[in-house]
């Protein structure tokens, strides 16, 4: 499980989250989008390191690196002074990945963080780099594109607030865990049905359309796997266990949802400009 979640992580950190920053329309972004391979370089390499300090060492240059990302989060609020759906979604991808560098050096360390083990901080990394960054982006671009319909302000609040939920239950029990994991999916499934009706249309090339139709269709399947994950460790009925879901969940979500949603968008070429998510 471990070489997956590496390489999912690799995914996230190199090539999902540079991507992506492009789709956030902020001049304030130029320095650190123009950065970012140079701090993202260590934290992949501390993946495939011995956990020690050297490991942590690495990792800590990608977490200053997702908590200078995540400054640009209350200084973006400062200029808009804007709380609509689509801000706080864009607002919530750019502060995630700091908690997902929090976690990496804590695991890159071998230090179990707040009493959760290195499995747990070991999953909650690629978890922030794809349902925080990736999907809150995601949620907020869906919203802007289908700014008529109450389900693009669902969604780019729900995903938010799922992801939020999650990991409030890491620090409560499963049954809060499984809430965040209902909030969380209802939202994800909200941002495949609007890409489906709304975000795709017969004037695009083939390619865009393919990578929309994927990255939706892929949504219902792993979030129905996330479900099933949170349902069964809050009740004690049978469930995958976390390298089974690493493998379907989590490589589905990086591969069939972020990537081809990102690149999408990108071809769209529509970025959430800050005087347009209001």
């Amino acid at each position: 499980m471990s070489v997956l979640v590496g390489l999912i992580v690799m995914l996230g950190m190199l090539v999902v989250l540079p991507l992506g920053l492009r789709l956030v329309g902020s001049p304030a972004l130029h320095r650190i989008r123009r950065l970012w391979p140079l701090l993202a370089a260590p934290g992949a390499a501390a993946l495939w390191l011995p956990r020690g300090g050297t490991a942590a060492a690495l990792a800590a240059v990608y977490a200053l690196g997702t908590l200078a990302l995540a400054l640009h989060a209350p200084a973006r609020l400062l200029r808009t002074r804007s709380l609509a759906p689509a801000e706080i979604a864009v607002l919530t991808a750019l502060a995630a990945p700091s908690v997902a560098g929090l976690a990496l050096v804590a695991e890159r360390g071998g230090h179990e963080l707040f009493g959760f083990d290195l499995d747990i901080l070991a999953l909650t990394v690629p978890h922030f780099h794809f349902a925080g960054f990736a999907a809150a982006l995601v949620a907020g671009l869906v919203c802007r594109a289908a700014a008529q319909r109450p389900a693009g302000r669902f969604a780019a609040l729900s995903v938010p607030l799922g992801t939020l939920l999650v990991l409030a239950g890491y620090f409560v029990d499963d049954w809060a865990e499984l809430a965040g994991a209902v909030v969380l999916t209802a939202g994800m499934w909200a941002v495949a049905l609007l890409t489906w009706q709304d975000v795709r249309d017969d004037g695009q090339d083939r390619t865009t359309r393919t990578l929309l139709a994927v990255s939706a269709a892929v949504l219902v399947a792993t979030m129905l796997l996330a479900l099933s994950w949170a349902l069964g460790e809050a009740t004690g009925l049978p469930h995958p266990g976390l390298a089974w879901m690493a493998a379907t969940h989590g490589l589905g979500n990086a591969l069939g949802f972020a990537l081809c949603a990102v690149l999408a968008w990108r071809r769209l070429d529509r970025p959430l400009d800050e005087e347009n998510t209001a």
